[in-house]
């Protein structure tokens, strides 16, 4: 049924940019809210960033000014592009995929992409 499959995780000194990509399959492209989320060794998983289907973007105020999500509808494709990596972005980075489309509301999560910020 329903996947999401993020890629572009990877190793980037501090400073270093990355753009991830999470791939919707299984369903139409209709959301409710996209979203990023994180989680690294030892803490709890953190939202960071969502939109909704009226394109208003949501950021934790530490990402705001480095990060910023996107969407290519076309190709069920959702993005996010950091920029100024700190070492402590360093995560699993999840894509969150949140639709009403059944009549109901259910909630899909991608297997995460790692990305690691180090020198």
């Amino acid at each position: 049924q329903v996947q999401l499959v993020e890629s572009g995780g990877g190793l980037v000194q501090p400073g270093g940019s990355l753009r991830l990509s999470c791939v919707v399959s299984g369903t139409t492209f209709s959301y409710l809210v996209l979203g990023w989320y994180r989680h690294a060794p030892g803490k709890e998983r953190e939202f960071v960033v969502t939109i909704n289907s009226d394109g208003i973007t949501n950021y934790r105020d530490s990402v705001k000014s480095r990060f910023t999500i996107s969407t290519d509808n076309a190709k069920n494709t959702v993005f996010l592009q950091m920029n100024s990596l700190k070492p402590e972005d360093t995560a699993i980075y999840y894509c969150n995929f949140v639709s009403s489309r059944w009549g109901f509301t259910r909630d899909f999560w991608g297997q995460g992409t790692q990305v690691t910020v180090s020198s």
